[in-house]
């Protein structure tokens, strides 16, 4: 999305912290984009979630693999160059989460 970021992000270990992790995450990008751009590029603040459920995991999943149809960047989910996964391949993702490759923005 060309105005906001959404990551959905799972800790494997027992002291995994999400809010030092994306502290980090945007500390790191955004020294190197105002390096580049001269201008800053996060927030101050931004909004997070804890799931509790591989379902809720699921239903975040969808959401966000479907908002650049809903806002109209793409017509289909896949043909959105910023979804993807480093573990997974876009088949997998979305086999997943139950959405297919013909998937696309539903009219009217």
């Amino acid at each position: 999305m060309p105005d906001h970021l959404h990551l959905l992000v799972e800790g494997l270990a027992d002291d995994s912290d999400a809010r030092k992790f994306i502290s980090r995450a945007k500390q790191y990008s955004g020294f190197h984009f105002k390096a580049a751009f001269d201008v800053r590029l996060w927030q101050r603040y931004g909004f997070e979630r804890t799931l509790r459920s591989d379902v809720s995991a699921l239903s975040v999943a969808r959401y966000i693999l479907e908002n650049p149809v809903r806002a109209g960047l793409v017509n289909r989910i896949d043909a959105y160059e910023f979804s993807g996964s480093n573990v997974y391949t876009m088949d997998q993702i979305l086999e997943a989460v139950q959405l297919h490759d013909d998937w696309h923005r539903r009219s009217g």
